[in-house]
């Protein structure tokens, strides 16, 4: 299920686990509160990947490396562990942009898409801050 190539074994405390969580609770609520599209959305995309770490961390017991391609491998894990392919779809969509942004010169991301990707990304941390709640 955690491939050695992108998870290392990790014992984390609840307490490092909740660290991840409160950092994705913090990004989403700066991506709530502003609203330049551009800022929604990079705090919105960050808080779904720090999630993602978190949800790993608590279901797997591992760690993801940060080798090329380890936000695709989160995406995939959390849409597994999730079982909603929702965030494969739009949390691709977003690394994408991201990707396109750092690397081509700048997108353009309108207020509906960062509304959009906002929504998506709290309602996912909700379902994760559930799951780790609840373990």
């Amino acid at each position: 299920m955690f491939e050695s190539k992108y998870f290392v074994k990790t014992n984390f405390t609840p307490e490092q686990i909740n660290q991840y969580l409160n950092n994705a609770l913090r990004d989403i609520n700066i991506a709530k509160s502003d609203n330049n599209p551009e800022v929604k959305f990079i705090f919105s995309y960050n808080a779904l990947i720090k999630a993602g770490i978190a949800l790993i961390a608590n279901t797997g017991k591992v760690k993801v490396r940060s080798i090329p391609g380890h936000h695709v491998i989160i995406l995939e894990k959390m849409s597994e562990l999730l079982k909603d392919e929702t965030v494969m779809n739009i949390g691709n969509a977003m690394r994408m942009k991201r990707n396109e942004d750092l690397y081509s010169g700048g997108i353009f991301i309108s207020i509906k898409e960062s509304v959009e990707y906002t929504e998506l990304a709290s309602k996912m941390i909700m379902k994760i801050k559930k799951m780790i709640k609840d373990k």
